[in-house]
């Protein structure tokens, strides 16, 4: 049997950290161990994890960031699988199980998994993500330049063999954050990816409302572009110098053209969403109609919403970018 980690990386999460750990230690897979790495944490953390004794290995180190944590626990765990669990989620009981089963079927680079999304308090909002799987062979598309879809970084199994293809990631200026990222789409140009069709967990949304563009914990709309643009860079440069392939110079991804898409159309008067479409909307359009994870049917139902942002009927237009960019919406939607 293949022992398995769960890391969880954590900061100022208290609230939410032995929930994450406890989820780990009831793993139904005998060969699971659970590391928690403390970066810096000011709240309580520290003696949470420390009740836990012997049953997690305790890393405590300075403030860095995120992808300085995924670095140092990269460089720490000695088994040949993990799962990074963001500390304010939670796996259940089968999913090293599950994930293993794949794992052992083939030479997967990584298997990822659904996670139910949870509002602050940890009930199930009746959403999932992510609503899309992506082929096996993620890299091919990868290389020219479509990020594939994937679940936030609790959903998803490496091999730490082909993370450290791609590990440890530059922490130097604004690059604090996003470890994830270069894990689940580093990992993708070093061999196949599976996916469980179910979900094994959950993911905690801490504005879990179905009324607002903001879904996830992810950066401001303003930031995001500017960000993934700087990690698609340095992924290029880690793809070049460590795996010698040649990634396109810029990337293709519906979820961040549709934060670029909410960012004008939301609120925005008539006249402003009208300019938009008609000026600016060629990415967000091309990474509908060209998605090559998508069928025909979700291209054309996302177009007719996208569509309907032009009416001059504001909340029907900001209900229809709501429901484009927030999974919630559609829950809402549906209960009426």
């Amino acid at each position: 049997m293949n022992n398995v980690t769960i890391a969880i990386c954590n900061y100022n999460y208290e609230r939410y950290l032995a929930a994450a750990i406890d989820s780990a230690l009831a793993q139904d897979y005998p060969a699971t161990k659970v590391m928690v790495v403390d970066d810096g944490s000011t709240d309580g953390s520290r003696a949470i994890i420390e009740s836990y004794g012997e049953r997690v290995q305790a890393v405590f180190k300075s403030n860095g960031g995120q992808v300085s944590a995924y670095n140092h626990a990269i460089e720490l765990i000695d088994t040949e699988y993990v799962i990074f669990l963001d500390s304010d989620d939670v796996l259940y009981p089968s999913a090293v199980s599950e994930v293993m089963r794949l794992f052992e079927s083939g030479a997967w680079a990584k298997v990822q998994f659904r996670l139910d999304v949870m509002d602050s308090e940890g009930a199930r909002t009746g959403a999932s993500v992510p609503n899309s799987e992506p082929p096996q062979d993620c890299g091919k598309l990868l290389r020219a330049g479509w990020l594939y879809p994937s679940p936030p970084a609790s959903g998803n199994a490496y091999r730490v063999s082909a993370l450290k293809q791609i590990f440890p990631v530059p922490e130097e200026g604004i690059n604090r954050y996003g470890a994830d990222f270069y894990a689940i789409y580093g990992v993708a140009l070093t061999g196949p990816i599976a996916t469980v069709r179910k979900s094994l967990g959950g993911y905690r949304v801490h504005n879990a409302g179905g009324d607002t563009v903001s879904f996830a914990n992810s950066e401001q709309l303003t930031k995001a572009p500017r960000a993934f643009s700087m990690r698609w860079a340095i992924l290029r440069n880690i793809a070049r110098d460590r795996l010698d392939i040649q990634l396109a110079p810029t990337f293709l991804d519906f979820s961040l053209e549709k934060a670029t898409f909410c960012s004008h159309v939301y609120h925005a008067r008539l006249f402003s969403r009208w300019r938009w479409m008609l000026r600016d909307s060629r990415s967000y359009l091309h990474t509908i109609v060209a998605n090559p994870f998508w069928g025909p049917k979700k291209k054309l139902g996302t177009l007719v919403l996208s569509s309907l942002c032009l009416v001059p009927y504001s909340p029907l237009s900001d209900f229809a970018v709501r429901y484009i960019a927030n999974p919630l919406a559609r829950r809402r939607a549906a209960g009426r």
